[in-house]
């Protein structure tokens, strides 16, 4: 099981919110930003990655949801073997939810950047029904297994997309296209804001909106 940071309500936990973070940055990131949401009995999961060496980043080791090959979009530029070693990961977590007495269509899967890639990847994948899929600075990994992979549990799923149109990192257009591919069949909103790769005081506005209409 991986270590993870945790906001567990007082009064126990009715619902839960696994927040994955991006490359090279830990659970520790989207901490803080718990009490400006503020939802009543809700467990806010954050967990930190597993470490590996990154091969654009000059094989440096750092925190990693899976390997990026190289820069270029398109097959192979994330190890297929990696991501679904972290999607079992990510399951690991939804079960503990579960054991801890939250279903999962009380559970929101959420991410950022390579975080949002996997809350992609699981969420779409899951066998049960889950509250919804909060996609933040994300993309799609492995979309040429997703129509053969994607369970009908989560067809209509409510998603969360927010983009920086400035992001040099992780172009506004990958979102957009995870966007287009995955949210007609699904209750999806796309956001766009005036800003990098990073979260801003609007789009943490808007998620908040969003949370409590899913979770409430």
């Amino acid at each position: 099981m991986l270590d993870c940071l945790e906001h567990t309500p007082g009064e126990g936990a009715e619902r839960s919110v696994i927040w994955l973070h991006g490359l090279g940055a830990s659970g520790n990131d989207f901490a803080p930003l718990v009490p400006h949401i503020d939802l009543p009995r809700t467990r806010f999961v954050f967990p930190h990655a597993p470490t590996r060496p990154v091969t654009v980043n000059n094989g440096y080791v750092m925190p990693a949801w899976y390997d990026i090959v190289t820069m270029e979009r398109g097959p192979g530029r994330e190890p297929e073997a990696d991501v679904r070693e972290a999607s079992e990961m990510v399951e690991a977590l939804i079960a503990r939810e579960h054991e801890r007495g939250v279903p999962s269509d009380r559970i929101v899967l959420a991410g950022f950047s390579q975080g949002a890639a996997m809350t992609l990847h699981t969420g779409l994948r899951h066998p049960e029904r889950l509250a919804g899929m909060m996609v933040l600075s994300g993309y799609l990994v492995l979309p040429d297994t997703l129509d053969a992979e994607a369970h009908e549990a989560n067809r209509d799923t409510p998603m969360f997309f927010g983009h920086g149109s400035r992001d040099d990192v992780v172009p506004m257009a990958g979102g957009r296209t995870a966007f287009e591919r995955v949210g007609a069949e699904r209750r999806a909103e796309w956001n766009a804001y005036p800003m990098g790769h990073e979260l801003c005081a609007e789009e943490l506005r808007d998620l908040t909106r969003w949370l409590h209409s899913v979770l409430a």
